[in-house]
Formats: structure tokens, C-alpha cells, sequence
């Protein structure tokens, strides 16, 4: 149903577009939910988009539009419309949404935009955008609300009622008289404890809370595992510097996904910015795909050492492609659940040996049912016993090594400080395909004189 108004909304705007009903449109626009317009912005041209968006009167509103497009679109957007707009829209935004299109525009232009802003505004966005993008620093928002430990509840409730200019009002963080962060209410507590009641009688002081440096990934793994919509951010001496919400959380998990994804694919996020810039695609993927390559003349190179095997027992050829096929298979999929476990959290070292076992436990079994499955093919198709025997234990060891070798491969790359994405396909794939060789022609070569 969604989709299906989606597609009548994107049609009614082409149509007005077409026609330039600039006063129609304006007026559209000003009905429509900012995500719905953002989402429309998907299927628009860059000119179209920016006659859209001059066509949003109310600038609070167009700062909301903006806060849901990707943040590459959104800088690409800013780009081509006049400074004056640029700096209105960007002091209605949220500090942390405006340094992400900051981050995105071209050095020189965003340093002149940041210059013509002039305001405290500005000194905040300043302020974040000296912290690494990928910590918790670099993704808060530094309007968090907090209220001095010595207030009472009565007076925290008007400050309250007062809050406006703050986006999101979750929790009243507590602090003292240094702006240290002591304590935690929750609008519940409250409003439910005598009005002549000291926040610091009733604050809870177990807060959760991150460092500024701590990276963005761990931030949303806390925010996930303890159910809360957000986590305040504080500097070495435990000051309160800033406040981490949900919004955000699921924008970090969206774009740490992606980039899982695309490594496992041999690239990474940056093809999505370059649209249709082949040349730079394709450098993006070459280098894991020249490692492929390098890996399949090493395959080649085991099959050419073994070719008198080959020759004596050209049967062998035949269960080749299902060797490598199998391992590289298992292994992929070894090295996906591994990789997905370190990006939740559910695995780390201090459990990789059980996760090894279960592993290799899980390839046993799976070699051992594939092993004598092939192996019984193999005596029907070419009548030789041998060669059953042959294909199977190469299969079952193949699989097993493959499904070890997938933890191993992500264990290696996360003990290095590489992400463990990269560790999956082709890397893995390649690998296994070398041993499945190696394998299979060895055990090929121990029973050659029964294969002849």
C-alpha cells in the first residue's frame, strides 16, 4: 500500500515538474512527510531536486527533508544552491546531521559555509568535527539537556517545560556543579516522587555512558544490548560533552552493514558516490579481484605439478569443479556467520576457540554426508572403487578445512585491525580453493597405482 502511494506521489510530482507548476508543487511539498520527500529525491535528477527544495518555504522543515537523505546527496544537493539558504538550513539542523553534510561537501566549500555561519552554532559543529567521524564523538549531538544534581524536582519539571530548543528529551542527565555527570532520571521517575525532592535523592548514578574516542560500532552494540534510546557521551574526566540517540544508532548499524556487505563483495561504499565513473569502480574492485586472480594461478599451478596424476587417472578431472566449488561454499559461509558474530558482539576471542570447534564439528558432519555422497556417484559413474574413495575423503577433508578456515581467516584479520569483512569472499573462497586442490590431488596421488 505504501509503495503503491509512493509510486502515484513520485508520478504527480514528475507531472507538476513537467509542467512547471511551481506554486502547486510548493504547495504539495508542504504536505508531504519530510522522509516521503527525501525518498522522492531518489528518483529525481540533481536539477530537479534542487527546484524541490527552493520549494520549500518553511527552512525548518527543509532541514528535516535533508536529515533524511544519504549524506552524499544531501552535500550534492547544498552544493548547488545559494549560501545564505545553506547556512538558514544548516542552523536548524541538529549539530550532529550538519557536520555529516559538512564532512561530505568539498574541503574548501564547507570551510567557507562554516565561516560565513558566525555563530555558536558553528563553534559546536566545529567542536565535533575535530573528533574522528567513525567514534562517538564524531556522531553526537552536543544539544543533550542535564540538570545540576541540586535542583529540585519541581524546578527540573519547569527547566523541562522550558527545553524546547533541545531535539530529543529521553532521559534528565544529572550532573554536579563541574558539569560531571553523575546521575540518570527518566521523565517516569520524575514525574511520580514529591516536587520538593533533590534530583540527587532519586537519580539513578548507574549511567550508561561512552567515551568521546570510542568507536562508533561498539556505541550501537551498547545501545542495542541495554534497550535505551540514548547514551550520553563524556571526555576523560567524565564531563558530559554530548548525547548519542537512537536515530543515530540506527544510521551507524544501516552504514556499518553496508560497508560489511560491500567488503565482503571485494568493494566498498565509496561506488556509491561515484554514480557512473566507471574507471574508479572498477579500481575499487581490481584489487581483490587481481587476488582471485593470482589465486587461480596458484590453482593452476598445483594442477600442472600434479599432471601426471592426471594423466594416469583423467577421470580425476571430473570432480574438480565440485571439490573447489564445495569448500569455497563452506567456507563462505563459516566466514559470513564469523564476521557477522564480531560485528554484533556475540563473538569475540576469548570464545573463538569454541567457536572453532563448533566449526569444525559442523564441517565433520558436512563433509562426512557430502564425502559419501560424491563417493557413491563416482563408483556408479566411472565403475572404480577407488576413485569413490578418492573423491569422498578428499570431500570430507576439503569441507572440513574450509569450514576452519573461514574462522580462522576472520579471527586473523580482526587480531590485525582489518575489518573481518574483507576476510569473506573472494579471500576465503581463493584460499579454499588452493587446499581443495592440494588436497584432492595429494589423496589422488597416495592411491594412484589402485586408479590406473
Amino acid at each position: 500500500m505504501q509503495e503503491q502511494r509512493m509510486q502515484v506521489l513520485l508520478g504527480t510530482v514528475k507531472k507538476l515538474l513537467r509542467r512547471g507548476a511551481n506554486t502547486h508543487l510548493s504547495k504539495a511539498l508542504a504536505k508531504i512527510h519530510p522522509a516521503d520527500i527525501a525518498h522522492l529525491f531518489r528518483f529525481l535528477d540533481l536539477k530537479d531536486q534542487t527546484l524541490l527544495f527552493g520549494l520549500i518555504s518553511d527552512k525548518a522543515r527543509a532541514a528535516d527533508v535533508l536529515s533524511e537523505l544519504d549524506w552524499s546527496s544531501g552535500a550534492q544537493l547544498l552544493e548547488k544552491i545559494d549560501r545564505e539558504t545553506i547556512i538558514t538550513v544548516l542552523q536548524e539542523m541538529a549539530d550532529d546531521d550538519s557536520v555529516e553534510l559538512l564532512r561530505n561537501m568539498p574541503d574548501e566549500f564547507a570551510e567557507e559555509i562554516l565561516a560565513a555561519m558566525q555563530s555558536e552554532h558553528s563553534e559546536d559543529i566545529e567542536q565535533l568535527l575535530g573528533y574522528d567521524e567513525d567514534t562517538a564523538g564524531g556522531i553526537m549531538s552536543t544539544d543533550v539537556f542535564s540538570l545540576d544534581q541540586n535542583l529540585s524536582v519541581r524546578e527540573a519539571i519547569e527547566a523541562l517545560q522550558d527545553a524546547e530548543e533541545f531535539e530529543m528529551v529521553f532521559y534528565v542527565y544529572v550532573t554536579d556543579e563541574h558539569n560531571h555527570l553523575v546521575g540518570v532520571l527518566s521523565l517516569r521517575q520524575l514525574l511520580t516522587v514529591p516536587p520538593a525532592t533533590f534530583l540527587k535523592k532519586v537519580m539513578t548514578t548507574d549511567v550508561f555512558r561512552v567515551r568521546f574516542d570510542m568507536d562508533q560500532e561498539h556505541v550501537a552494540a551498547l545501545v542495542a544490548k541495554y534497550n535505551i534510546l540514548a547514551i550520553p557521551v563524556v571526555d576523560d574526566t567524565g564531563k558530559l560533552m554530548g548525547l548519542v540517540t537512537v536515530d543515530d544508532v540506527i544510521d551507524v548499524m544501516r552504514q556499518e552493514a553496508t560497508e560489511d556487505i560491500l567488503m565482503m563483495a571485494g568493494t566498498s561504499d565509496e561506488e556509491l558516490l561515484y554514480g557512473n565513473r566507471s574507471f574508479r569502480i572498477a579500481r575499487l574492485r581490481l584489487p581483490w579481484l587481481l587476488t582471485t586472480l593470482f589465486g587461480g594461478v596458484v590453482t593452476g599451478s598445483l594442477m600442472w605439478h600434479f599432471r601426471m596424476t592426471l594423466e594416469q587417472a583423467i577421470a580425476l578431472i571430473s570432480f574438480i569443479p565440485v571439490i573447489t566449488g564445495m569448500g569455497g561454499n563452506v567456507g563462505g559461509q563459516t566466514s559470513t556467520i564469523v564476521v557477522r558474530g564480531f560485528a554484533t558482539g556475540h563473538i569475540d576471542f576469548p570464545i573463538i576457540r569454541q567457536v572453532f570447534l563448533k566449526e569444525l564439528r559442523v564441517g565433520l558432519i558436512m563433509g562426512l554426508v557430502c564425502g559419501l555422497s560424491i563417493a557413491t556417484i563416482a563408483f556408479f559413474w566411472h565403475h572404480n572403487i577407488y576413485l569413490g574413495l578418492v573423491v569422498g575423503i578428499a570431500m570430507a577433508v576439503a569441507i572440513s578445512v574450509a569450514a576452519c578456515m573461514g574462522v580462522l581467516a576472520a579471527a586473523f584479520f580482526k587480531k590485525i585491525g582489518i575489518d573481518p569483512a574483507i576476510a569473506s569472499s573472494p579471500f576465503v573462497q581463493t584460499v579454499n580453493d588452493i587446499t581443495g586442490i592440494l588436497i584432492y590431488f595429494s589423496t589422488a596421488t597416495f592411491f594412484l597405482p589402485h586408479l590406473t
